[in-house]
């Protein structure tokens, strides 16, 4: 297993590892070059990234936001990412709002971002990570990118699914059928 993490939004990896939220939607970073965000990894560890705006930025209030340390990362959640999809329309990211937590208008602004508009939207499968995961911070995890390269692996890393088989296959059913029909809706217009 690689040791890579996906840097996402403090609030955003806690609703994945609640199961509140079972999908990835990116843009891309100002780091990711100019072909923009690709998931480059299928296997990855949620690195949560924090500032104070987050908050105000998604619809449930009810979520913690996750307390960070200044000189540690913890990392408590790994993702497996099942399907990728590029949304093109507008209507389609609409439809996806079940399976997130971020405002609509959020969503807009990452949708319109750049020259063309869309999203790259993963669905992902996330476990708790057993023991949780510590380990100093460091200048090369900061920046506007994505992915960044993680230390060694600890032994005694265990993972625990958040949703059961039963309810994971329901939420990717149900990825697949808003995907699928407003994509097509949008396309026999």
């Amino acid at each position: 297993m690689e040791s890579v993490g996906f840097k996402e939004w403090a609030i955003v990896c806690e609703a994945l590892g609640r199961g509140r939220q079972s999908i990835i939607l990116r843009k891309g970073g100002i780091a990711e070059g100019g072909g923009g965000f690709s998931f480059r990894h299928r296997e990855f560890f949620l690195f949560p990234t924090c500032f104070h705006e987050q908050p105000e930025k998604v619809r449930e209030i009810d979520i913690e936001f996750p307390v960070r340390s200044d000189d540690r990362i913890d990392i408590n959640f790994f993702a497996k990412l099942e399907l990728v999809k590029t949304i093109t329309s507008w209507e389609t990211a609409q439809a996806l709002e079940p399976l997130h937590i971020l405002k609509p208008e959020v969503v807009r602004e990452r949708f319109e971002y750049d020259q063309a508009p869309g999203l790259q939207v993963g669905f992902v499968r996330v476990f708790q990570v057993v023991p949780s995961w510590a380990f100093p911070d460091q200048k090369s995890y900061g920046g506007c990118r994505s992915w960044v390269k993680l230390p060694e692996l600890p032994k005694e890393l265990r993972f625990e699914p958040i949703l059961s088989d039963g309810e994971h296959v329901l939420r990717r059913n149900e990825f697949t059928d808003l995907t699928e029909g407003a994509e097509a809706a949008a396309a026999s217009r």
